[in-house]
């Protein structure tokens, strides 16, 4: 197995010259439309795999949570060459219940192991996680709303209040 470059090197599958982030995605974000909601545009991106985590279905949510698990996976993407701002975006909505962490993952279709972030569920000891999040069935009866939500989390985020380091 190849070892990734570290995080300041340019890697094959990531180029771009400010400093490109990646970012492996297992929820909601698979979903193109949540995704071009958030950022304005879906980046390139490539079917990865993030070994030894779990994908867990959380009881009052509609998105789900993983967790490091020895022995399991979770099938996803990665969303590459995304930018500063991009990368600000993803993080303030995937709030203060996750946290992102620097993770290598295998790549689908090049078979390549690459550094990337995602967000990992902060309480490791969630009573309220369960089962297995399934994607297709958010899809049908969630995306929708959740679209809506995204919507209105981009307006508030874009709103005039919320730019006070913008102006100095």
């Amino acid at each position: 197995m190849a070892t990734p470059p570290p995080a300041s090197s340019a890697s094959s599958v990531i180029s771009n010259h400010q400093n490109p982030k990646s970012v492996f995605v297992y929820g909601s974000l698979l979903a193109d439309d949540v995704v071009r909601v958030l950022l304005n545009r879906v980046p390139q991106n490539s079917p990865a795999i993030l070994d030894n985590f779990k994908r867990f279905s959380i009881k009052g949510c509609v998105y789900p949570a993983i967790l490091p698990v020895e022995n399991t996976k979770v099938t996803g993407r990665v969303l590459l060459d995304l930018t500063d701002s991009e990368l600000d975006i993803l993080d303030t909505f995937e709030d203060y219940e996750y946290e992102r962490r620097t993770v290598d993952v295998s790549l689908l279709d090049t078979l390549k192991i690459m550094q990337t972030y995602v967000y990992v569920w902060v309480n490791k000891n969630d009573p309220n996680l369960y089962g297995e999040w399934n994607f297709e069935e958010w899809e049908q009866l969630h995306k929708n709303d959740f679209l809506k939500m995204t919507c209105g989390f981009m307006e508030e985020l874009e709103g005039p209040e919320s730019k006070p380091g913008v102006e100095t």
